[in-house]
């Protein structure tokens, strides 16, 4: 591995350093840099609002979405200074969560599936932040199995009509446009008869219900779908290929989700140098014990990020570790959570904004980690294509492997 830029990209890190400096919202810094742990809210502004400016103003410079080619609305930047940008922006890369979903799932699916005429008009607006996507993936009777979803589409004249529902899909009451995948055959195996298409997330038919959370935010949703139509053109792949084109959202995910995901060790530690306990938390052997174990997993996702980093830096295609980053990262997140609420005690039933005595941070955080171990993939989901994919183990038992969908036995279809 190497650790040091080249001359080119030392030369882009201080051009991208000197424009955060010169234009980031920095009355925000504070309040962002306490968001790591669980979801980013402010306290006085809305964060789609917010992010939407930042998204405008990156855009204008020439900053927004800067490894897409620049006639859809890019930079056309290699993938280091993708990740050198990331750097650089620091903590207002979290003030374009709103844009995350479609900047590195929806976007890059639809840049490789959809004509030249969809690229040039939906690209270049998602971009800029005037529009916002989602992912419509996840249904309720499918868990982690995508391809055993039931929203059906059906072919009418030069349409698709779409009947079902999908859940846990973020941001999808603030979205313009979503990525569908649905049933468009029974007949044939579950991973073929999908397809996959883009739709006008305020088309008639369409309604979105938010979802409470245990942390009382409202960020997932359910959204159904009642005869809504869909127009042939905003189809993307091949009828039947929707599986294939779903692939490529998904890789894109479990990148993005695993490149960003807070483990909560800085916080960690600067809780435990502070808190009494016999004497101060630190200095318990059982509490460094689990300290140290946690800062040893930190470091090796640390070194591990700099190995795709450098990947990228030769022009290299990285391996594995994304996936790797995500299923360490998600477990780190809860357990370490759990671990903050076992040291306060009775206090660990509070929850607040007092930011002086650390109240709420960890209950935030322990009531949003289970769906960083489901968000982009379950954690056994990424076992399996680790070992699989990268270990070379034996696949596991398919029964339906070639069982028509409408074949295979199930309640309620």
């Amino acid at each position: 591995m190497n650790f040091d830029d080249t001359p080119q990209e030392a030369a882009f890190r201080q051009t991208a350093r000197q424009w955060v400096e010169a234009n980031a919202p920095k009355e925000l810094h504070a309040e962002l840099s306490k968001s790591s742990l669980g979801r980013i809210r402010l306290a006085k502004q809305d964060i789609v609002e917010v992010g939407k400016a930042w998204q405008k103003k990156k855009f204008e410079g020439n900053w927004a979405c800067l490894h897409w080619p620049k006639e859809y609305g890019g930079r056309g930047a290699t993938p280091i200074e993708k990740v050198i940008w990331q750097q650089e922006e620091g903590v207002y890369g979290k003030l374009t969560q709103p844009f995350q979903i479609g900047e590195g799932m929806c976007g890059p699916t639809v840049m490789a599936f959809g004509s030249e005429d969809a690229k040039r008009r939906y690209l270049p607006k998602l971009a800029s932040g005037e529009e916002i996507w989602c992912q419509l993936f996840s249904e309720p009777s499918a868990g982690s199995d995508v391809a055993g979803l039931r929203t059906r589409a059906e072919k009418k004249g030069d349409n698709w009509v779409v009947n079902g529902q999908k859940i846990w899909t973020s941001g999808a009451h603030y979205s313009d446009y979503g990525l569908l995948i649905a049933r468009t055959d029974p007949n044939v195996p579950k991973h073929k008869g999908l397809t996959m298409f883009f739709l006008d997330m305020k088309s008639p038919g369409v309604e979105v219900r938010p979802i409470r959370q245990a942390n009382g935010m409202q960020e997932f949703n359910e959204v159904y779908f009642t005869d809504v139509v869909i127009p042939d053109s905003q189809r993307l792949g091949a009828v039947g290929e929707g599986w294939s084109v779903s692939l490529t959202t998904l890789m894109n995910e479990r990148m993005s989700i695993g490149s960003r995901l807070a483990t909560g060790v800085p916080e960690m530690f600067e809780f435990c140098s502070n808190l009494m306990l016999d004497g101060l938390a630190i200095d318990d052997p059982a509490v460094r014990s689990k300290l140290a174990s946690w800062a040893a997993k930190s470091s090796g996702l640390k070194y591990t990020s700099y190995r795709t980093i450098s990947a990228l830096s030769k022009g290299e295609r990285p391996g594995p570790e994304n996936s790797i980053g995500k299923l360490v990262s998600g477990m780190m997140l809860q357990d370490i959570a759990t671990y903050a609420m076992d040291l306060q005690g009775a206090a660990g039933v509070l929850t607040g904004n007092d930011e002086e005595t650390v109240q709420g941070q960890f209950q935030q955080m322990l009531l949003s980690s289970p769906s960083m171990r489901i968000a982009g993939g379950t954690d056994e989901i990424l076992r399996n294509i680790i070992a699989e994919r990268v270990l070379g183990l034996p696949g596991d038992i398919r029964v339906d492997k070639d069982v028509p969908y409408n074949k295979i036995p199930t309640k309620g279809r």
